[in-house]
Order: C-alpha cells, then structure tokens, then sequence
C-alpha cells in the first residue's frame, strides 16, 4: 500500500473526513474510471479534497459487472504499478460494493466477500426494487460478523414514501452511507431531501464520493462551498476515519 500525501491546493475546499470507503477509481472494470490515465486525474482530485485513504468499491453486480476477487486486485494491482510509474503515492485500498442479488447470495456462501476494514461490507439495492429478503439477509451477515452498510439508501426511490424502513433498518444494525453528490442536488430533488431526512435523523453513518468521472468531481467541488454544505456537517458525526 502506499501512503502519503500530495500538496494541496490551498482554494480547494477540503471534506469533512479523510477516509473515503466508496469510489470507482480501479481502471477499467466497472462503469467508473475507464483506464489509469482517468483514475490517476481522479486520485489527485481527492488528494486535493483532503483524502488520506481512498478504499476502492468496484461494482459486483449478477450480469452486469461480475468481477471476482481476481479481476479486483489485477486493476489494483495495474493501478498501483502505475501510480509508482508517476512517482504519485496515495494509499488505496479495495473492497467491493455489492448488489445484492443471487450472486452475492452465492459470494456470501462460498466465503469470496471482500470486506472493507473491521469487517464492513458495502451493499446496494437495486434502484427498481428492493432485494425481497432483505431484512433476513442483512440480519444473516451480521451473524457472520459483517457489518453490513447500505449504500446510497437515499437514492432508492421506494423508500422516499416509507421512511419507516430506514428507520427499521438502521435500528435492526445496517449503517447506512449517503452520498456527497446527493445533497448537491445531483440526483435530483427528492433524492436531496432524503438525504437531509436521514441526516436529521442521525442515520448517516458514512459519507462517500461515489465518484465516477469527472462530472462527480464538478458537482462534489461545487457542493463543498455551499451553505447546504456547512449545514450537512453541522448534523453528522460520521465514521469514516475509523477504517483503518
């Protein structure tokens, strides 16, 4: 792993964590960074941001990204090597953002999970629909010793209208981590308000980028000197620093 840190540019508005557990920054192997050109252009944007530790979540999705462990540490690996090339140090990590399907259920069973530091898992629902056994699942990863996290809950529409179920679910041990590009409005509105909802709540227990491409890193930069900004981090106290 490699650990250090580029100097800043003063005008950039820093985060308010330097852990960021939820990025598509491995090259060529999800619908984020495409090769290592891109990602190294991404990687200095989040040192810029203030980022120590960046843990790479590329998708594992049944039919639409199917990457194994294998596929995971080559880009790792590739990125890495390319990061020494160009003399830029950065720790990175990776661990993996789960869709929960048949798949992961398969994953789950033949023990290939790559968790995140202290055994956290990052998880997704489908933007459809909500996996139909959710709840016995989360619950059966915890019997493990997961510690399940859900990602972007606040981007799932069929929640917006049944709040009682993030309720359920964060009492019920699922930490949930909601994007920055969320409350920036990138999503659209109701998406903004869902992610305020959850933050007065106190259920915010992750802050993440997602970042993709550079359209992320626009509206991330953007959001970090608005007033909705100074508010965000008036109402959480979040985790991030504690994965190690």
């Amino acid at each position: 792993m490699f650990s250090f840190f580029k100097k800043k540019n003063s005008q950039t508005h820093k985060l308010c964590y330097e852990v960021d557990l939820h990025s598509h920054i491995l090259p060529g192997i999800d619908d984020g960074s495409p090769n290592t050109e891109k990602s190294i252009g991404l990687i200095r944007e989040m040192q810029n941001w203030g980022i120590r530790k960046i843990i790479a979540t590329p998708h594992i999705a049944e039919e639409t990204f199917e990457n194994t462990p294998e596929t995971i540490k080559n880009a790792w690996d590739l990125l890495k090597a390319t990061l020494k090339t160009e003399g830029i140090e950065q720790e990175i990590c990776y661990s993996a953002e789960y869709r929960i399907d048949d798949g992961f259920i398969r994953m789950f069973e033949s023990n290939q999970l790559i968790p995140l530091p202290d055994n956290y898992l990052l998880v997704e629902n489908s933007f459809i629909q909500a996996f139909w056994n959710l709840d016995e699942l989360l619950f059966q990863l915890q019997l493990k010793e997961f510690k399940p996290i859900l990602a972007h809950p606040e981007r799932y529409a069929y929640y917006h209208n049944q709040k009682n179920i993030y309720t359920t679910m964060h009492n019920n041990g699922c930490a949930f981590q909601v994007n920055l590009l969320s409350f920036s409005g990138y999503y659209g509105k109701s998406v903004k308000e869902a992610a305020f909802w959850l933050a007065e709540q106190g259920y915010i227990d992750f802050l993440g980028t997602d970042l993709h491409n550079m359209n992320h890193v626009q509206a991330i930069s953007s959001f970090l000197t608005t007033k909705d900004y100074t508010k965000l981090i008036s109402k959480i106290n979040i985790k991030n620093d504690m994965l190690k």
